[in-house]
């Protein structure tokens, strides 16, 4: 590992165990997570300690995927801290994106307030399964794009839109004629109407997840990311690394967690001795430290992969599902081991345990995922036979 990633991943971790951990208990929050006042306090607080978006570099560049993956495990150590340091979803990813394929003058309007961290975006492109929309299967899309003049007009409904209440930059999946497209747009928009914000069982993104109308959006052609019927081929660019950005911040997360709980195990007394000292108890700790290092591990091999310049698809989704399934393993032994204390808000590890159940169908449910693997294998055995 590089010493420049060694040194930002310790700054994020003193920042975020220091700074951003006794933000847990501020009150400003609603159901679907924190008040954007809390962020952008967090964020000013993280600019002055160094550490604001600290994946991308002062010269625009971004860390190696390998270099990512310690410093945004790090920012996860709380819940808040992918928030603090503008490392969390789906901005990292958008980040990503536009800085591998935006031109100069969409980076410029769209990317650079992401990056110093005044804006929060919001990506548009699942649909109500309710209504046969795009999901899982995004060729099953149903919004519409088409020229009108010298415009584009967009109408459709999206949901599960993350963070669309009170982002300033959006990108909007659509099919033309072409195929899938993809615009940038400035948020709000009035032909972008928010319907309702979904109760979901988290409840640490800003926003939350919303229900939206587009009603004859219209976008200019300089607002399109490629050209028409590029959109699957940029949303490639983005999957892989923004499936495994999840499992670098939750990764962090589930580290806490064994920490809050081990030490409750060896704090607390039952039985005549420590909680530690029943195997029924210690065991669940000892498969957790299994838990915790294969899913890091793994992740350094998928980054690897997407640093030597491949897609990585079928490597992310080994690792995506590899490290939901065993870190939500982990924080269920977490809750677990400390009975009452686990199911209560006291901690942070009653928020990990369902903060990590949804990772486990956000970016793609884990069968999915098996699926499409299962896809690869056979494909690969019928090009073996030829």
């Amino acid at each position: 590992m590089s010493k420049r990633a060694e040194a930002i991943a310790a700054r994020v971790e003193d920042f975020v165990r220091t700074v951003v951990a006794p933000y847990e208990k501020d009150g400003r929050r609603d159901h679907h997570g924190p008040t954007d006042a809390l962020v952008m306090e967090l964020r000013e607080k993280a600019r002055i300690a160094g550490v604001l978006t600290p994946h991308i570099l002062e010269d625009g560049s971004h860390l190696t995927q390998r270099e990512t993956a310690i410093v945004l495990r790090q920012s996860g150590l709380s819940p808040l801290g992918p928030l603090a340091c503008n490392t969390a979803a789906p901005d990292e990813g958008n980040m990503y994106l536009l800085g591998k394929v935006g031109s100069a003058e969409q980076k410029a309007r769209f990317l650079d307030p992401l990056v110093r961290g005044e804006a929060r975006s919001a990506f548009f492109m699942t649909e109500p399964a309710e209504d046969g929309g795009a999901g899982s299967d995004p060729s099953m899309m149903q919004t519409t794009c088409r020229l009108d003049g010298n415009h584009w007009i967009i109408n459709g409904r999206k949901k599960f839109i993350t963070g669309a209440q009170g982002a300033r930059v959006g990108i909007v999946m659509a099919k033309s004629g072409d195929g899938a497209c993809m615009f940038l747009v400035d948020l709000p928009d009035p032909a972008i109407r928010m319907l309702r914000v979904l109760d979901t069982i988290d409840s640490s993104m800003p926003g939350g997840h919303a229900v939206v109308d587009l009603v004859d959006l219209r976008v200019s052609p300089e607002q399109m990311l490629g050209a028409s019927g590029e959109g699957f081929q940029y949303a490639q660019v983005r999957l892989s690394p923004a499936r495994l950005s999840h499992c670098m911040r939750w990764l962090g997360l589930a580290t806490r967690a064994q920490e809050i709980a081990s030490d409750y195990a060896n704090r607390r007394h039952a039985f005549g001795k420590p909680l530690v000292d029943h195997e029924g108890v210690g065991f669940m700790l000892a498969e957790n430290l299994i838990d915790l290092k294969q899913a890091e591990l793994i992740i350094d091999w998928c980054a690897g992969v997407l640093d030597s310049g491949s897609l990585g698809t079928a490597e992310s989704s080994m690792a995506k599902v590899a490290v939901s399934d065993a870190l939500f393993r982990v924080v269920d032994k977490c809750v677990q081991v400390m009975g009452g204390n686990g199911v209560s808000q006291d901690t942070i590890v009653e928020q990990a345990f369902r903060e990590i159940r949804a990772f486990r169908i956000y970016d793609g449910p884990t069968e999915v995922h098996k699926w499409s693997l299962a896809k690869k294998i056979k494909r690969d055995w019928k090009a073996a036979q030829a």
